[in-house]
């Protein structure tokens, strides 16, 4: 129950917002969503005793809320009230790094400074992102004098002699670090540090000392975990949000019980929820590390003295290994594998996940190798860190095998996951697990085993929306085909019955601001060639090229795209920009710069420029669609998930490829409307949206455009 309190928090802060902002026009559609959210939040459980309470939906809102309505200043104003007075923290992720960088830097400082409200923020990253002062120390050997507890500047990090543009890097790095002239976040490094190099100085939570590190009071990683428990509101991204859930939540984020979640851009989550559980090894690779184990526990056991973990620890790496050969056989025989269709990485897909039966007991022989592996292996890692503690004076020895040690107890931790969901039996009422083989043909040969659930509906239900707090889902497009199905199951909402799903009304008046165009084209799109050939054509007639204004032409083939591109006349082509030829930041500097100079500017674009793309007045006038933007399920977890619906008796076109085309579809016709003076046209070049059934529906679902 929303207490008279809470009401009047939020009425009071909204109030001081609209004051302190002159032309500020409170909007209907805005106030219910601060009421929606308000009102989801106060009916949140708490844990009682220990127990998690038996949570039904009830204090979670999917809320579609159109460009326009303000979804951020009404989330951060409720959720940050509702957050503040509940006790918990208010977590925002989104799916973008625009959007978090919109959050942080422009967002949430303006609700602070003209509501009154106030927040404390700071942006969590993955430890990825985060310089390791010990790997840093233990690579340059700098400042090891300053340092009472510096490494032993023997014990550097270098696999290779490195290059001395590397070591000049390097030694750049620890000096601006150790004058505190750089905080370690790599994003806020005035260049770009190469991926190899960085891999160098960074860390993993195996291969991190944690509590033991003699750096852990200047790390940043730390440091910004710190503050992540004194703020009101923690930003971050859908991929660190999932993370930390895996990991039981509570790691890197707040833990769920204690959050109060707002999930921008939701209408990517489920995908990147698949995406997280997923897993994947290469064959030749696990082989490498696999024969260092042996010599790794030898040395480990000299410091923990339990000869029994480690011997355990190498019979299973042992196995591991045998039973990875027996795979190498047994897949050479595998007709899928061959190069006889051309393929450079041919693909052997297990039909429905399930894995033939003499292939079940190598299967099982590999998961229990593999899971014994990583107990024993994270054994060892206990041990050693417990020794740490005890003997202070074998620290750097001690710090080198536990930072030796962390690589192959990640490494174990993937390959277990792998041979985990490899051996799960389909469960023919759940979604299946896509399992397959591949094959790269470069020389080597080597297999990659891949796995990855079709659907992270359960996991997402059981890990996330039972635990959490509270959860707002929102977008400017989360309805497919006018309905919020789609979402709800692919995010495993629909098994909480009390969640709410409201759709608020745009702002902008479509019938007067746009025109929807669908010209008589002949071509089908199932014939590539001869509809790129019409596309060609229409081009020249539907942009003109003496307007000052800028046209936004959106294809769902890079090779069409650049076909057409090649195909046009020259005085239309210069007018031209596409994508992938210019930075995207050049790109659309260009296009603005040439209306500016009183010129037409058309931009050529992929699926990557139909969502969060903003051209707001003359910068784009016309949307022009070249053809529906059906994705077909053409990879394993596509193709496995599209064979379970089929052997349902469904149709995965109609159940799944039609409703993701209608998500799509509205994006891209989402770019023309950006604000209440905006105007313009959208035109679609693909027939099928007048001559198929589903056409009508795809057309109902996009804003009321006059048709002409």
């Amino acid at each position: 129950m929303l207490t008279d309190a809470e009401k009047d928090a939020i009425r009071d802060h909204y109030k001081t917002l609209s004051d302190n902002l002159p032309g500020f026009r409170p909007r209907a559609a805005q106030r219910r969503m601060l009421a929606e959210i308000a009102n989801a939040f106060s009916r949140s459980k708490s844990i009682e005793d220990g127990e998690l309470p038996e949570r039904k939906g009830e204090s979670i809102v999917v809320v579609e809320g159109p460009t326009g309505v303000g979804k951020s200043l009404a989330y951060l104003l409720a959720g940050g009230v509702m957050a503040k007075m509940r006790g918990k923290k208010l977590v925002v992720t989104s799916a973008t790094i625009t959007l978090q960088e919109q959050l942080v830097n422009r967002d949430l400082p303006f609700v602070i400074e003209n509501s009154g409200l106030p927040l404390t923020f700071a942006l969590a990253k993955g430890r990825g992102r985060y310089l390791c002062p010990y790997r840093l120390y233990g690579l340059t050997a700098e400042h090891a004098q300053d340092a009472l507890f510096a490494p032993d500047p023997a014990l550097a990090l270098w696999d290779k002699k490195p290059e001395q543009a590397e070591l000049d890097t390097l030694n750049i790095l620890s000096s601006a670090f150790h004058q505190r002239q750089w905080n370690g976040d790599r994003d806020s490094w005035p260049t770009i540090i190469d991926d190899n190099l960085w891999f160098r100085v960074t860390n993993d939570r195996h291969g991190c000392l944690k509590t033991s590190c003699p750096n852990r009071a200047e790390c940043p990683f730390y440091l910004a975990r710190d503050t992540l428990e004194n703020v009101d509101v923690v930003v971050a991204n859908h991929d660190l949000m999932l993370a930390d859930i895996a990991m039981g939540g509570g790691v890197i984020l707040p833990a769920p019980d204690d959050s109060f979640y707002c999930i921008d851009e939701a209408h990517h989550l489920a995908k990147k929820a698949v995406n997280q559980f997923a897993a994947e090894h290469s064959l030749a690779q696990a082989m490498g590390w696999l024969e260092k184990v042996a010599a790794l526990s030898a040395r480990i056991e000299t410091h923990i003295a339990k000869p029994e973990l480690c011997n355990d620890a190498i019979e299973a790496a042992a196995a591991c290994m045998e039973t990875l050969t027996e795979w190498l056989w047994l897949l050479g025989g595998e007709p899928a594998l061959s190069a006889s269709d051309g393929n450079p990485e041919p693909t052997w897909l297990l039909e429905d996940g399930c894995l033939p039966e003499h292939l079940k007991q190598p299967a099982g022989n590999m998961a229990l190798a593999a899971r014994m592996l990583y107990k024993h292996i994270s054994g060892m890692s206990d041990a050693l860190a417990e020794v740490r503690r005890d003997k202070p004076q074998e620290a750097p020895a001690l710090d080198k095998a536990s930072t030796d040690l962390g690589f192959i107890v990640a490494r174990s931790e993937q390959l277990n996951a792998v041979w985990d969901l490899f051996e799960k039996e389909s469960d023919e009422n759940a979604p299946p697990i896509a399992k397959w083989v591949s094959r790269k043909l470069d020389g080597k040969g080597d297999y990659q085993f891949c796995a990855s659930p079709v659907s992270a509906a359960a996991s997402l239900a059981a890990t996330l929306w039972r635990r959490a707090a509270a959860a707002l889902l929102t977008s400017a497009t989360l309805r497919s085909l006018g309905e919020f199905e789609l979402l709800l199951s692919q995010t495993g909402l629909k098994w909480l019955p009390e969640v709410s799903c409201i759709a608020l009304d745009s702002p902008f008046n479509f019938n007067e601001q746009g025109e929807l165009y669908l010209p008589p084209l002949s071509a089908s799109p199932k014939d590539p060639a001869a509809h790129t050939r019409e596309i060609a054509d229409w081009l020249p007639k539907l942009i003109d090229e003496t307007q000052a204004v800028g046209t936004l032409v959106l294809f769902s083939s890079r090779r069409q795209m650049q076909e057409v591109a090649s195909a046009l006349p020259d005085t239309l082509r210069a007018t031209v920009q596409v994508q992938g030829e210019l930075p995207k930041s050049r790109l659309l500097e260009n296009h603005y710069q040439r209306i500016k100079d009183g010129k037409a500017s058309v931009i050529f674009g992929l699926d990557s420029f139909s969502e969060g793309l903003d051209l707001p007045g003359e910068a784009c006038v016309h949307v022009i669609i070249a053809k529906l933007p059906f994705a077909m399920p053409d990879d394993p977890v596509g193709k496995t998930l599209a064979r379970w619906i089929e052997k349902r008796g469904g149709n995965p076109f109609i159940e799944v490829t039609v409703p993701e085309a209608s998500i799509k579809l509205i994006q891209a016709v989402g770019r023309l409307i950006r604000t209440e003076q905006d105007w313009g046209r959208v035109t679609i070049l693909d027939n099928r949206i007048t001559r198929q059934r589903y056409g009508k529906k795809l057309l109902s679902s996009l804003p009321p455009f006059k048709r002409i």
